[in-house]
């Protein structure tokens, strides 16, 4: 039985930024993955499963969402401690994604010691399970996408930090690129292994083009120059921490690569820097307004007059107006606008 084919990275219409931060985790997976922010059908999880091709295994493991810690980092294999009277490890989620990607569907309504436990591992490429009286190790290198809807929960900013690289996927698509989406979209569900043979040459191209700059990549100098660059660009744009410093130099390295370059130069510190920066970068303060100082009152207490001088007559009690003046006139000032109201987004 043959796998189901799955709708190819290239064929996916637009969403150029996502596609290359992709590539780039999936040349260096030391960036720390990739957070995706923005609202449903947007085919985040159709970009994930399609950057899982262009890695050696393949491998793409979803972690559910009501998934338990036991789940996620592998556990005491039951059968054999009952039956044979020996210790064994169980693997989890995680030894199922090594070599591959990882894709994890809302992580902002995951438990936060589950998001942590999950970006430890991304950032270490080693799960370490201590429990149940084994003590087991093994390699989780793998390629680490979130997706969150941010009108659903915002992600912890301490855990925020922790993803390498974040993407923002609007909703408003243009009407020729729907256009193009839904018909690609209609051919792939109408005979599916004739599609993905269509884009097969382009499929295969980025693969190669992704395994030429992992090779590559070691070559790359991180050098003192670009990192000057970085930290003076970070301290501008006042990042807590120095995470986004080392991301953004291993992304750019990654970039280098990607466009097959000998070293890192100033326009791969800048075709990264959104990715490194959206979010970690402060937000600037509002300036702070003073509040205007009421105009002194005409009511004051007239200075006691020197002896000799004329003594000044009481102005009028307040409530009382002014003797002798005519009120206003009224004008016509035609007839007002009404304010309209928006509907609320529902």
């Amino acid at each position: 039985m043959t796998d189901t084919p799955h709708f190819p990275l290239v064929a996916v219409v637009g969403a150029d930024d996502l596609k290359l931060a992709l590539c780039l985790t999936a040349i260096d997976p030391k960036i720390g993955g990739v957070l995706i922010e923005g609202p449903r059908g947007m085919a985040k999880s159709t970009l994930a499963r399609g950057l899982a091709e262009l890695l050696a295994s393949g491998q793409f493991v979803t972690l559910p969402l009501g998934a338990t810690e036991e789940r996620l980092v592998g556990t005491l294999d039951l059968d054999a401690a009952l039956g044979e009277g020996r210790a064994a490890f169980s693997p989890g989620v995680l030894a199922k994604a090594d070599g591959g990607v990882l894709y994890v569907d809302e992580v902002n309504l995951l438990p936060d010691h589950l998001v942590d436990l999950l970006l430890d591992v991304a950032a270490s490429g080693v799960n370490l399970v201590e429990r149940d009286g084994i003590s087991h190790r093994h390699a989780a290198r793998f390629v680490l996408i979130g997706t969150m809807n941010p009108e659903e929960g915002e992600l912890r900013p301490q855990l925020l930090d922790r993803f390498g690289l974040n993407v923002a996927l609007s909703g408003q698509t243009v009407p020729q690129q729907r256009g193009q989406i839904i018909r690609r979209r209609l051919d792939f569900d109408a005979a599916p292994q004739a599609f993905c043979e269509q884009w097969a040459p382009q499929q295969q191209a980025l693969k190669a083009r992704c395994e030429t700059a992992r090779g590559l990549l070691p070559s790359i100098e991180l050098d003192d120059v670009s990192l000057g660059l970085i930290t003076e660009r970070c301290f501008a744009a006042g990042v807590d921490g120095l995470r986004a410093d080392l991301v953004w130099l291993r992304a750019a390295r990654a970039h280098a690569a990607w466009r097959g370059g000998a070293h890192i130069t100033e326009a791969d510190i800048d075709a990264v820097a959104d990715f490194a920066l959206r979010h970690r970068r402060r937000e600037p303060q509002p300036p702070h307004h003073s509040q205007p100082q009421p105009p002194a009152s005409s009511e004051q207490t007239p200075p006691t007059p020197d002896e000799g001088a004329r003594p000044q007559h009481d102005a009028p009690a307040s409530g009382e107006g002014s003797w002798g003046e005519l009120p206003a006139r009224s004008v016509q000032t035609g007839n007002g606008k009404e304010v309209p109201h928006w509907p609320k987004k529902p």
